[in-house]
C-alpha cells in the first residue's frame, strides 16, 4: 500500500524498539494465548500424542489461513515451544529458488518447525521441491549441469512445516494435500480482544482503567495486532497529555485524533464506502473498478480491506460485483 494504516493488519515496518515490544507481548504458550479455543484444543491434542508415541515421529504439516492479524506468526511460535522445538521462520517470497528452500532444509533438525508465511506465494519450482520434503522428507537435487548431470536424493530430518496464508485458494491442490492439519483463525470477540488489550498494558506497565478496554476492542477491528497497535498510541498519548493512565477520556481524544470510529473503520475504510456509493448508489461494482477509484491494488482491497467490511456487513458481495448494504449507507450518513 501507498500508506501506513494504523489499522492495517499486516505488520509493517517499524523501529528496532517498536519490534522489540511486538515480541515481547506475543505469547509463548496456549495457556497465554488468548482467543481460538477450538484451534488450541485441536492442536494441544495432536502435539501431547506426539509426545506421548515418542518413536520419533513428528508433528502433522499444519495450514493456518484467515485475515492477516490474527496471531498465525504467533500460533506457530507457540506450537514450536509446547513441542519443545526448534523454529525457523521464512516466507513464500523470501525463497526465490529451490535452492535457497534445500539450504533451510539441510539445516532444520528432527522436530524443528518450518514456519512459511505467505505460503501461497510459494514459486513452482520450490513448491515442486516441497512435495517430497513435506511427504517423504528426502531432497532430491540435481549436481552438474548437461549430460553429466545426476540427481541425488537426500535424507531430511523429520520436521513440520507451518504454513500460512490469507488466501488459500491460491494453493495449488497437491501441495494443500500435504498437510495433515488444516484451520482457519477467526476473527476476535470483543470480549477476547479486551483481555489481550488488559494483558498488553500488564507487560508495558501502564495503568488502564476498566472501562477503557471495551472501548478499545470496539475500535480495534476483532483483530489482536490492531488491538496493540491501537494502544500503543492511546499509551503514548496519554504519556504527552495526561497523566499517563489510560482512562476513557484520553482514550476517546486519541481515537478521535487517529479518526477511528465507533466501528474501527478508518478514513481510508470510509473513503472506499463513500467512493463506491457515490459513484454507483446500491449497484454492484467491480473489484478492478474499486481499486480504481481508491488508488490500492485489487489484492490489497481483497485481502485487507473487504474481510472486515464483510464481516461487519457494510459491503456484500454479489455475483456482480460489491455492494455498499444499507447498514453500510446508515453508516457513512451518520458520520
Amino acid at each position: 500500500m501507498a500508506i501506513e494504516r494504523l489499522v492495517e493488519p499486516t505488520s509493517f515496518n517499524e523501529d528496532a524498539e517498536e519490534a522489540k515490544i511486538e515480541i515481547s507481548l506475543r505469547p509463548t504458550s496456549f495457556s497465554e494465548y488468548i482467543g481460538q479455543e477450538h484451534l488450541k484444543k485441536n492442536l494441544k491434542l495432536a502435539i501431547d500424542a506426539v509426545k506421548k508415541r515418542s518413536d520419533g515421529s513428528s508433528l502433522d504439516h499444519i495450514l493456518l489461513y484467515g485475515p492477516p492479524g490474527l496471531g498465525k506468526t504467533t500460533m506457530a511460535g507457540v506450537i514450536a515451544r509446547e513441542l519443545g522445538s526448534g523454529l525457523k521462520v521464512t516466507s513464500g517470497p523470501a525463497i526465490e529458488r529451490a535452492g535457497d528452500l534445500a539450504s533451510i532444509l539441510t539445516n532444520l533438525k528432527d522436530g524443528d518447525v518450518l514456519f512459511i508465511d505467505e505460503i501461497h506465494r510459494l514459486r513452482r519450482v520450490v513448491e515442486e521441491v516441497l512435495y517430497s520434503a513435506m511427504e517423504d522428507f528426502k531432497l532430491d537435487i540435481v549436481i552438474g549441469k548437461g549430460p553429466a548431470a545426476r540427481s541425488v536424493r537426500l535424507d531430511l530430518p523429520h520436521f513440520t512445516v507451518i504454513g500460512a496464508t490469507t488466501r488459500t485458494g491460491s494453493l495449488a491442490g497437491p501441495l494443500r494435500d500435504r498437510f495433515g492439519i488444516i484451520h482457519r483463525l477467526e476473527y476476535y470477540k470483543e470480549s477476547e480482544i479486551a483481555e489481550i488489550i488488559k494483558r498488553t498494558a500488564g507487560i508495558l506497565g501502564t495503568e488502564i482503567k476498566p472501562e477503557v478496554l471495551g472501548l478499545l476492542a470496539k475500535r480495534s477491528r476483532l483483530t489482536p495486532r490492531i488491538a496493540n497497535r491501537i494502544f500503543k498510541r492511546v499509551r503514548d498519548y496519554a504519556d504527552v497529555n495526561g497523566d499517563g493512565i489510560v482512562d476513557t477520556e484520553i482514550s476517546r481524544s486519541a481515537l478521535e485524533l487517529m479518526e477511528i470510529d465507533e466501528l474501527g473503520l478508518d478514513p481510508a475504510d470510509r473513503n472506499m464506502l463513500s467512493l463506491m456509493y457515490e459513484n454507483y448508489g446500491e449497484r454492484p461494482v467491480g473489484l478492478s473498478t474499486i481499486a480504481a477509484l481508491t488508488g490500492d491494488e485489487a489484492t490489497t482491497i481483497e485481502d485487507y480491506y473487504e474481510p472486515y467490511l464483510l464481516k461487519l456487513g457494510l459491503i456484500a458481495r454479489t455475483p456482480k460485483g460489491r455492494i455498499v448494504t444499507e447498514k453500510g449507507r446508515r453508516h457513512l450518513q451518520n458520520r
